[in-house]
């Protein structure tokens, strides 16, 4: 058979050109309290990426203080004892006072829990369900929540870094860690060291009951105001059994308004301690005079003797299928999470190519399914892996009049395909040639290597991710064919269907006139005016819309428009009373 001109030769060259491992010249160091350094010298712009990182995301929790790695994330930019107030003695005495009102508001929230429970009342946070004694300490908690905020400095570790000339301050919560980062002028080391060893050695959880409203307002608007967001939540607490990532990282609605200071305090204890950290730092630095910086400053706060506790739950083998039918106001889809392996597992490199071959615009599943059976207008595949376990997800939203149902049984055929033929030679190539320029683009940007080393050795595999290239290229065809024979089987997998929500009833006219994309939004929007009882609140949103109207793209705005009118409706109602 003849080889096609171009295409032989281009196979040829694919196949015969080694491909290029990116060398990241990590220095470590170990501090004397036992907080470990990561520097990566890189002198071609006068900046540095620098980071700090906490091996404790929501999978150290336990039941009943969900959220609170999360919280964390918020409460470390409230300040120092030097930092974030007018008065520190005031401060500090408006924490204790807050403290002792919400230990005894806390004894009427059980009480109105337990009637619950009991099902004498359908909702303990409904205000008319509260005593008088109840009602007369949440009004002299507010009067001490405004008095701390009239002394404090609002965003002042914020804006001493910005005032420096830094930039991209900010944090993330996952299941594993919490990272904080900030971008800044080589010239600035010593200021990073100094703000961020102080907020460590001398935090200040000021606003500690505001910043949980905060949190949970968060998480009305990111999954319960979605089309998908609590379903979502609802897959992975399906998926897993036993896994603390079972719970979501915003942690569960009760659990948030409930924690305490006192549980906050513990946590920040064990978890915060210099010997369960990792700085690092890329850009224009001496490591020599990084590693002096970070002993004056860092090495002042004393270890945890203690230690950390392990995660020590393990998830047991799943022996069967999981389904979850969910109707949502959202695109008929389906998503397939089969369980695989943690990050830095010997099998992880053949999963993330098998990913690969799989997914992007000449990966089967766009080939097969959306370009070629026209099942799908759009399918993917990418590997999950975290610290103590991991998926591989495959998905694919339905074409047309096409059910969800067949497109999942479409995915199931390709990775069928895959188990009983392998993979070619020249289709493992490109995959791999693809993997392999991911790995080179991430660990360009200084900011982006930063937070992957950071991840990586509070994961403990900065190994496995220094060596991921070289690892990438000793995968076989064999290897991608057995890692899909192993994990992608029935019995492995977890299955959200997704099909479209039918309305009942009436239609809203004015909801009509919302482009139908645009509806879900406008209703989960709408769902929340009603939920809120404090007219002052709503009116500020309002007034903050208000004043972004002419800004408002053309397309957006009808739903913008009923948006309006639905606030504006609903603080009358409100006022009315």
């Amino acid at each position: 058979m003849p080889i096609t001109p171009g295409r032989g030769i281009v196979a040829a060259l694919i196949a015969a050109v080694p491909l290029l491992a990116q060398t990241v010249p990590v220095k470590e160091h170990t501090l004397s309290n036992g907080m470990r350094l990561l520097m990566v010298e890189r002198h071609d712009q006068p900046t540095i990426a620098a980071g700090w990182i906490v091996r404790a995301g929501s999978a150290n929790e336990k039941p009943g203080m969900t959220g609170m790695a999360h919280l964390f994330e918020h409460m470390m930019f409230k300040g120092t004892k030097t930092l974030g107030t007018k008065d520190i003695k005031r401060d500090l005495e408006l924490n204790d006072l807050q403290d002792k009102l919400r230990a005894e508001i806390r004894k009427e929230e059980d009480g109105l829990r337990r009637k619950q429970t009991l099902g004498e009342i359908a909702d303990m946070n409904d205000p008319k369900l509260r005593s008088e004694r109840h009602q007369k300490l949440l009004t002299e908690f507010a009067k001490l929540v405004k008095e701390q905020q009239d002394l404090l400095v609002k965003g002042e570790f914020d804006t001493v870094f910005t005032k420096a000339g830094a930039s991209a301050t900010n944090a993330f919560t996952n299941t594993d860690v919490t990272y904080y980062h900030v971008t800044m002028p080589s010239n600035k080391l010593e200021l990073w060291t100094w703000m961020e060893s102080g907020r460590l050695l001398e935090p200040v959880f000021r606003e500690f009951y505001a910043e949980r409203d905060v949190v949970t307002e968060e998480r009305r608007m990111r999954t319960d105001s979605t089309p998908t967001g609590k379903f979502e939540e609802a897959l992975q607490a399906m998926i897993w059994t036993a896994h603390p990532y079972h719970w979501p990282v915003v942690g569960w609605a009760s659990d948030v308004v409930s924690i305490t200071r006192e549980q906050a305090n513990e946590f920040f204890a064990t978890y915060y301690a210099p010997n369960n950290l990792t700085a690092v730092l890329v850009g224009d630095f001496k490591s020599a005079d990084a590693i002096q910086m970070c002993e004056k400053y860092f090495g002042r706060i004393p270890a945890n003797p203690k230690g950390v506790p392990e995660v020590i739950t393990l998830e047991p083998k799943q022996l069967a299928e999981k389904r979850m039918n969910a109707e949502a106001e959202t695109t008929p889809q389906v998503q397939v999470w089969y369980k695989s392996v943690p990050t830095g597992h010997k099998d992880e490199p053949a999963l993330q190519i098998l990913s690969y071959v799989l997914n992007g615009n000449s990966g089967r599943l766009q080939k097969n399914l959306v370009l070629g059976q026209k099942v799908a207008t759009a399918a993917g595949a990418f590997p999950y892996s975290r610290r103590y376990a991991g998926n591989l997800v495959l998905y694919g939203v339905a074409a047309g009049e096409q059910k969800p149902e067949e497109v999942e049984q479409a995915l199931y055929r390709e990775i069928e395909k895959i188990q009983k033929e392998g993979v070619p030679a020249l289709e493992l190539r490109k995959a791999q040639n693809q993997a392999q320029a991911d790995s080179f683009r991430k660990v360009e940007n200084n900011e982006a290597l930063a937070t992957q080393l950071a991840v990586a050795d509070a994961s403990g595999n900065l190994k496995t991710f220094l060596d991921l290239p070289k690892l990438l290229e000793t995968v076989t065809a064999a290897d991608v064919q057995r890692v899909a024979t192993t994990y992608l089987v029935k019995e492995n997998r977890n299955v959200a269907v997704y099909t479209r929500k039918v309305e009942t009833g009436p239609v809203d006219p004015e909801l009509a006139k919302v482009p139908e994309k645009f509806r879900p939004t406008a209703k989960a929007a709408v769902a929340q005016f009603e939920k809120e009882t404090d007219a002052a609140k709503l009116k500020q949103q309002l007034g903050e819309m208000e004043g972004q109207a002419a800004q408002v793209p053309e397309p957006v705005k009808p739903l913008f428009e009923f948006l309006l009118k639905k606030l504006r409706e609903r603080v009358a109602k409100l006022e009315a009373k």
